[in-house]
């Protein structure tokens, strides 16, 4: 519709202005593309998340069950960006109101990976991944209206 209006308006591009719309028009996904495409990676980051726990009960070590755990976080993670597209997710998870939990994912990942990786020590991994699961937990409510509130009252109430 727009290529039809522009020509009939008589309104004339530079060659540079078509090809960058050409590419554009190229990059976008329609609306089922972009749920398979999510479905397909979230699926996929569950299995990774799954393997790694079969791993750990097969008792292949503790490092495999981390490494497998985050790769299924980050791409169960990365699955999100095929609903919103790439830079408006990263914008929504760089607001003000989640940029603390969204900040200790990436650090909760990046300690899973060196203690399992570098440092190989198992239970500092274990209490990396736990980090990762409660960081991950916090920023997932970030996304339900007043659910991070309900959260605290929960634990308060649980504590106290």
């Amino acid at each position: 519709m727009y290529k039809l209006r522009r020509a009939l308006s008589g309104n004339e591009q530079d060659e540079e202005s078509r090809i960058v719309g050409q590419v554009m028009d190229q990059t976008t996904l329609s609306c089922s593309t972009r749920m398979k495409g999510f479905a397909i990676c979230f699926i996929i980051g569950i299995l990774f998340s799954f393997l790694g726990s079969f791993a750990l009960f097969l008792h292949r070590g503790l490092t495999v069950f981390a490494v497998f755990y985050t790769l299924g976080n980050i791409i169960s993670l990365a699955s999100t960006c095929f609903l919103m597209g790439p830079f408006n997710q990263l914008k929504k998870m760089f607001a003000a109101t989640r940029i603390i939990a969204t900040v200790l994912v990436f650090v909760a990942i990046a300690m899973t990976l060196f203690a399992a990786l570098h440092l190989k020590n198992p239970g500092l991994a274990l209490l990396f991944i736990i980090m990762q699961s409660l960081a991950m937990t916090w920023y997932s409510l970030s996304y339900i209206p007043y659910a991070r509130s309900v959260a605290k009252i929960t634990v308060e109430s649980c504590i106290t």
